[in-house]
């Protein structure tokens, strides 16, 4: 998700009573729901980053250490300020035990959330490079951006009130935010599930794979992608729609078989590192004087305005 999404869900859960535990509750839970994405610096790699993206520093080794980085870091803080009196009257003692298990609740926050989209995820890292996806919301998901802000806008006021009872608002949005969660979850795999029957039925084919593409603000709606015969197709699926699911009459050959690719991969790093990263990888061969440009792309990210940034073009020379 992006990290507005990961920021607010760590503010949220400090506003539903975790930041009763110990001082600078909310900043440590903050810091930790974005700190897995410290590997986007990595961004200046271009493409080549693609294969390092959502990896190490979001893997269990990387899980474990970076709360305790986290924490040392906040304990810093506090004792610098206390040595400058800079220290606020009004915070909390900070507690180094009840600190830690904050940092370890908002950085175990972010690969849940990372996880519920189609870009994925590498959990496993350095253990296994296998990709996990959950294709359940849009990296930017509107509903959250709503309800999480409300939550914590609603128990600050309370807070500030004097009011008992000021972490209930943000309990009733980190429930509701479940409750959604859980509702996209199983949309998409509905959505899955129809359209595998619905290619087998039309086209008599068994896709190796169905993608539930989750879209902007419709919630309810899912771009269905699949693969099977080294072809790929297209759908659409609404769960306000008669009929559910639509089926796009066309397909396209992936070409991924073709030497053609094999040689673009063995040629170009960056083309190793998109094929590693890309989930329906297609290639599209152009004839070029002496050889073929291959053009890599993956059909999830077709239609997005960044899709640019998801393509890598290799000119091969020679014969395959």
């Amino acid at each position: 998700m992006d990290n507005f999404t990961h920021g607010l869900a760590g503010w949220a859960l400090g506003q539903a009573g975790l930041k009763r535990m110990t001082g600078l509750a909310v900043p440590t839970l903050i810091i930790g729901a974005n700190l897995p994405d410290i590997d986007a610096v990595l961004s200046v790699l271009g493409t080549q980053s693609l294969a390092l993206r959502r990896g190490l520093t979001h893997g269990p080794i990387a899980l474990l250490i970076l709360p305790l980085l986290l924490t040392a870091a906040m304990v810093g803080f506090e004792r610098w300020q206390v040595r400058r009196r800079k220290r606020p009257r009004s915070r909390l003692p900070v507690r180094p035990v009840p600190l830690l298990i904050l940092a370890y609740i908002g950085t175990l926050s972010h690969p849940a959330l990372d996880y519920m989209n189609n870009y994925g995820i590498r959990l496993l890292e350095p253990f296994s490079p296998r990709w996990f996806h959950g294709d359940t919301l849009f990296i930017i998901d509107a509903v959250l951006w709503t309800i999480l802000p409300l939550g914590i806008w609603a128990s600050r006021r309370r807070e500030a009130a004097g009011r008992n009872g000021w972490e209930r608002p943000a309990q009733a949005v980190l429930a509701l935010a479940l409750v959604y969660i859980a509702g996209n979850f199983a949309l998409s795999a509905k959505a899955e599930a129809d359209t595998v029957q619905a290619i087998r039925k039309q086209r008599g084919i068994t896709p190796d794979l169905v993608i539930a593409n989750a879209v902007p603000v419709r919630f309810w709606h899912r771009d269905m992608l699949w693969r099977g015969d080294d072809l790929i197709g297209r759908g659409a699926y609404s769960a306000l729609g008669a009929p559910a699911l639509s089926l796009q009459a066309g397909q396209a050959a992936t070409n991924m078989a073709s030497p053609w690719v094999a040689r673009a991969a063995a040629q170009n790093s960056e083309a190793r590192a998109f094929l590693f990263w890309a989930r329906i990888p297609y290639a599209r061969l152009t004839d070029i004087p002496g050889g073929k440009r291959v053009t890599l792309r993956d059909a999830r990210f077709d239609s997005s305005p960044i899709a640019d940034r998801f393509t890598v073009v290799v000119d091969v020379k020679g014969r395959p």
